[in-house]
C-alpha cells in the first residue's frame, strides 16, 4: 500500500512539474511576443486553432533552417544591423538560460518538499496500522466476553423480566390504593396542580377496571375528591383578587379535569371583563375631571387634590396603555394559551373560542377608543402640540403591538382614525385662532383709525401704510408659527408620521387645504362682507376698506404663493392634483381687492355727494344775493378730495395720466373761455336752439361711465370719486330753478372746482365736460340767465 502511495505521489509531482514548466514557457513566449510561433514547443496538434507556419526563416517555427536564416540575414542586412541582431540574440539566449535556471531551482525545491511529505506519510501510516491492529484485538475480546455473559444469563432472563413486570404492577397498585389519600393531602395544602396530575395519571386505569369492587371503591372516592377540587378551582376562578396567572392555572386544571371549554371561555371572559370595566371607569372619571363635569372632593389633601384634578393627555394615554391595554393583552395571551394554542380534538371549538374572544375584545376596545377620542378632543384649546403628539404616538405604537397579538382584528384602522382626527382638530383649532387673530387685527386697525391724531405726530396717510404693514407682518408670522407647531405631527421619531395613510392626507388636505387655503378664503369672505351695504347707517371706515383692498392685492402678488410654497416645502406635499390651484386663490384675492376698492370709491364719492346735495337742496337759488366768494362747501369738497388723495397715495402707486393739452394757466381759464364764447347766446337769446345745440354736442362727446370699475392706482381711484361727486352735483342742479345770482354762484363754484380738481383725475377733459354740463343745466333752468364776467370770477376764486 505504501508503494502505491509513493507511485501516486511521484506521478502527481511529475504532472505538477510538467504543468509548471509549460506555464513558465508560455510566460516566456508571452514576454518576448512569440505567441504566434509556439508550434515548435507544443506542436500544431496541441492547439488546432493556431495557424501552422512553413517559413524556414522563422526562428520559432517547427521547420526552422539556421543556414537559410543566416544567409538571408547576410544578404538583407548591413554590418551594423547584423551586429545589433547578434547582440539581441545573445540577450535572448541569456534571458532564456536565466529563466531555465529559475525553473529548475523552483522544481528542485518542490521535489525536495514532496520527498519530505512522502517520508512523513510513511511514518503516519505505520502508526495507523499499529492502532488498527490493536483495535481489532480489542473488538475480538469484547465479542468473546459478550458471548460468555449471554450464555451465562440465558436461563434467568425470563425470570428477571417477569419479576420486573410484577414489581412495576405492584407499584402502580400501591399508587392507586394511596390515590385518595394523596388527593386529599394535595387539596389540603392547595397543591391543585399535583392533585390533577395524580388523578389524570390514574384516571384511565380506574375507568377501565371500575367493574372490580376494589377499583370501584377507589374510583368513587377519587371522583368525590375531584368534585370537591372542581368546586375549589371554580371558587378561586371567580375571586376578583385572582391574578391572570392564577386564572390561567385554574382554567388549565379545569380543562384537564374534563370541564367543557365553551362554558370556561364564557366564565373566563366574564371574570376578565369586571377588571377591564374598572380600568375603563377610571378613564371615564379622568375625562370628567379634566372637562369639569366632576369636581374633586374638597376635603382632600393637596397632593391628592392635584392628582384628582385630571390627567393631561399623555398621562391619560399612559394610564390607558399601562392599565387597560396591558390587562386586555394579558387576557388575550392567557386566553390563547388556555383555549386556542392547546391541542383540541374538535376543531369547531377553536372557531367558537376565537369568535368569542374577538367579540369580547372588539366590544371593550370600542369603549376604549371612545374614551381616547373624547380625551383627544379636549385638547383643542391647548397651544402646545408636543404632549399631544407624544401621546398619540404612544397610543399608535401600542395598538400595533395588539395587532400582532390578535391577528384576526385590525385596531390600527380605528387608531389611525383617532390620530388623524386629533391632528385635524388641531388644524381646525389653529385655523380658528388665525381667524380670531385676523379679527383682532381688524379691531386694532379700527381703533387706530378712530383714535384722535396728536399734534406733531405722523399724518393719517402715513399711519395707513404702517397699519397695513403691521397687519401683513402679524398675519404671516402667525401662520408661520402655526405651521412650525404642526410640524410636530410629522417628526421623524413619530411612528404614525411615517405611515402614508396619515402623512399624505394630513399634509395636503389638513395643513395646505384645511389651514392655509381655508384661511385665505376666510380673509376673502370677511373682506367681501365689508362690501355688502348694511341696512342700518353703521358703515365701515373708508380707510379700513382701502387697507383691506391693498392687503388683498398683496395676497395675490406675493403672500399666497409664499405661504403655499412654505407649507408645501415644510410638509413635503406631493399630491398636487387634488389641491386648490394657486391661480384660483390669486383670482379670488384680486376679485376681493377689486370689490373693496370699488366700494371704497362709492363710499367716498357718496360722502362728498351728500355734502353737495345738501348744499344745493338747502339754498334758495331764486332769491340769493350776488356772489362775493366761493361757497364753503366747495372748499370742503376740495379739502376732502385732497385728503383722500394723500390717503390713497400712501397705499397705491400714482397711475397713468393723459398728457395735458395746455399749461396750468390756460387750464384754469378754459372754462371761462368756453363760457365766454357761449355767453352771448345765453345772455341775449336763450331759446330752444341753445338746448338743441347742447344736446348735439353731447351726442358727439365721449360717454362718461360714472360707476365703472377702478384700477389699482391713485389716479383711477380719485377719478372715480370725482366722477361720482360731480355727477351728483349735476343731478341736483337739474332739479332746481335758479335766479340770476344763483346761476352766477354756480359759475363761481364750478370754476373753483376746475382750478383744483383737474390735478386729481386721469383726464382733465372729464372734469371739464362734467363742469360744463353743470353750468349748462343751471343756464337752462335759470329764469334770468346772465353770466358773470370771467375776470370777476377769477378775482373771487383767487380771494377764496
Amino acid at each position: 500500500m505504501v508503494d502505491r502511495i509513493d507511485r501516486r505521489s511521484s506521478q502527481n509531482i511529475n504532472e505538477n512539474t510538467a504543468n509548471e514548466e509549460r506555464r513558465h514557457r508560455r510566460d516566456l513566449k508571452t514576454y518576448y511576443g512569440l505567441e504566434n510561433g509556439d508550434s515548435d514547443l507544443k506542436g500544431h496538434e496541441g492547439n488546432p486553432h493556431m495557424p501552422f507556419t512553413t517559413d524556414p526563416c522563422n526562428i520559432d517555427g517547427a521547420i526552422f533552417q539556421p543556414q537559410t536564416y543566416l544567409s538571408k540575414l547576410i544578404q538583407e542586412r548591413s554590418l551594423t544591423e547584423l551586429m545589433d541582431e547578434e547582440q539581441k540574440m545573445v540577450r535572448d539566449i541569456r534571458g532564456l538560460d536565466s529563466d531555465m535556471q529559475t525553473l529548475v531551482y523552483e522544481n528542485y525545491n518542490k521535489f525536495i518538499s514532496a520527498t519530505d511529505t512522502i517520508r512523513k506519510m510513511k511514518n503516519d501510516f505505520r502508526k495507523m496500522e499499529d492502532e488498527m491492529d490493536h483495535l481489532a484485538s480489542n473488538m475480538s475480546a469484547i465479542t468473546e466476553f459478550s458471548g460468555n455473559i449471554s450464555s451465562t444469563l440465558q436461563d434467568r432472563r425470563q425470570k428477571i423480566t417477569k419479576l420486573a413486570g410484577v414489581h412495576s404492577l405492584l407499584k402502580k397498585l400501591q399508587f392507586l390504593f394511596e390515590l385518595p389519600a394523596r388527593l386529599n393531602k394535595c387539596i389540603e395544602i392547595e397543591a391543585f396542580v399535583q392533585a390533577v396530575r395524580y388523578y389524570t395519571k390514574a384516571q384511565r386505569v380506574l375507568h377501565q377496571y371500575e367493574h372490580m369492587p376494589s377499583f370501584q371503591g377507589i374510583n368513587t372516592d377519587c371522583e368525590a375528591i375531584i368534585k370537591q377540587l372542581r368546586c375549589k378551582l371554580r371558587e378561586k376562578f371567580r375571586q376578583k383578587e385572582s391574578t391572570a396567572k392564577q386564572l390561567t392555572e385554574c382554567v388549565d386544571l379545569l380543562l384537564q379535569l374534563g370541564e367543557p371549554a365553551e362554558s370556561l371561555c364564557d366564565e373566563f371572559l366574564s371574570h376578565a371583563k369586571h377588571k377591564l370595566d374598572e380600568d375603563l371607569k377610571e378613564l371615564d372619571k379622568q375625562i370628567k375631571l379634566y372637562s369639569g363635569e366632576l369636581n374633586p372632593g374638597h376635603d382632600e389633601r393637596p397632593a391628592q387634590a392635584y392628582i384628582s384634578a385630571g390627567m393631561d393627555v399623555l398621562e391619560f394615554v399612559d394610564s390607558g396603555c399601562n392599565g387597560f391595554l396591558s390587562n386586555i393583552c394579558l387576557v388575550i395571551a392567557s386566553y390563547n394559551d388556555m383555549f386556542l394554542n392547546r391541542p383540541q380534538t374538535d376543531e369547531s371549538l377553536d372557531t367558537i373560542a376565537l369568535r368569542k374572544l374577538v367579540l369580547f375584545v372588539n366590544e371593550l376596545m370600542e369603549q376604549y377608543f371612545n374614551f381616547v377620542r373624547q380625551r383627544v378632543q379636549l385638547e383643542k384649546e391647548t397651544g402646545d402640540n408636543t404632549i399631544l403628539v407624544r401621546a398619540l404616538d404612544r397610543f399608535h405604537r401600542r395598538l400595533q403591538a395588539m395587532n400582532k397579538l390578535l391577528p384576526d382584528t385590525d385596531f390600527s384602522r380605528a387608531g389611525t382614525e383617532i390620530v388623524s382626527r386629533g391632528a385635524r382638530d388641531r388644524v381646525a383649532h389653529y385655523l380658528q385662532s388665525l381667524k380670531q387673530h385676523f379679527a383682532d387685527c381688524l379691531t386694532d386697525i379700527r381703533q387706530n383709525l378712530a383714535a384722535p391724531r396728536l399734534v406733531g405726530k405722523q399724518d393719517h396717510s402715513a399711519r395707513l401704510a404702517e397699519l397695513l404693514s403691521n397687519m401683513q407682518t402679524s398675519v404671516v408670522e402667525q401662520i408661520k408659527s402655526v405651521l412650525g407647531n404642526l410640524q410636530a405631527f410629522i417628526a421623524s421619531d413619530i411612528t404614525f408620521a411615517m405611515k402614508p395613510y396619515f402623512r399624505g392626507p394630513f399634509c395636503s388636505q389638513d395643513v395646505r387645504e384645511g389651514l392655509v387655503v381655508a384661511f385665505v378664503k376666510h380673509v376673502c369672505t370677511v373682506c367681501n362682507d365689508f362690501c355688502e351695504v348694511p341696512g342700518d347707517k353703521t358703515m365701515s371706515p373708508p380707510a379700513l376698506l382701502m387697507i383691506l383692498s391693498r392687503f388683498c392685492i398683496d395676497l395675490e402678488n406675493a403672500t399666497i404663493s409664499y405661504l403655499l410654497s412654505l407649507a408645501e416645502e415644510q410638509f413635503m406635499v406631493e399630491d398636487k392634483a387634488t389641491v386648490t390651484a394657486m391661480s384660483e386663490l390669486f383670482a379670488m384675492a384680486k376679485d376681493t381687492g377689486q370689490r373693496l376698492l370699488n366700494h371704497y370709491v362709492r363710499v367716498q364719492g357718496l360722502t362728498i355727494s351728500q355734502m353737495l346735495r345738501k348744499s344745493v337742496e338747502t339754498r334758495d337759488w331764486l332769491n340769493t344775493i350776488e356772489p362775493r366768494n366761493v361757497r364753503a362747501v366747495m372748499k370742503r369738497v376740495v379739502e376732502d378730495i385732497t385728503a383722500i388723495d394723500m390717503q390713497v397715495g400712501q397705499l397705491y402707486e400714482e397711475g397713468v395720466r393723459k398728457e395735458r393739452s395746455s399749461d396750468s394757466s390756460r387750464r384754469t381759464h378754459a372754462l371761462s373761455a368756453t363760457q365766454q364764447n357761449r355767453r352771448p347766446q345765453w345772455n341775449y337769446a336763450p331759446s330752444v336752439d341753445n338746448s338743441l345745440m347742447s344736446n348735439i354736442q353731447k351726442l358727439f362727446s365721449e360717454k362718461i361711465e360714472i360707476f365703472s370699475a377702478v384700477e389699482f392706482s391713485k389716479v383711477s381711484v380719485l377719478t372715480g370719486i370725482v366722477k361720482i361727486s360731480l355727477k351728483t352735483f349735476l343731478e341736483c342742479v337739474r332739479l332746481r330753478t335758479f335766479g340770476k345770482y344763483g346761476l352766477q354762484q354756480i359759475q363761481v363754484d364750478t370754476h373753483y372746482l376746475q382750478l383744483y380738481l383737474w390735478r386729481f383725475v386721469s383726464d382733465e377733459n372729464l372734469v371739464q365736460v362734467l363742469l360744463d354740463e353743470i353750468v349748462c343745466s343751471a343756464v337752462h333752468r335759470c329764469v334770468e340767465p346772465a353770466m358773470m364776467e370771467p375776470s370777476v370770477i377769477d378775482l373771487i376764486c383767487e380771494r377764496g
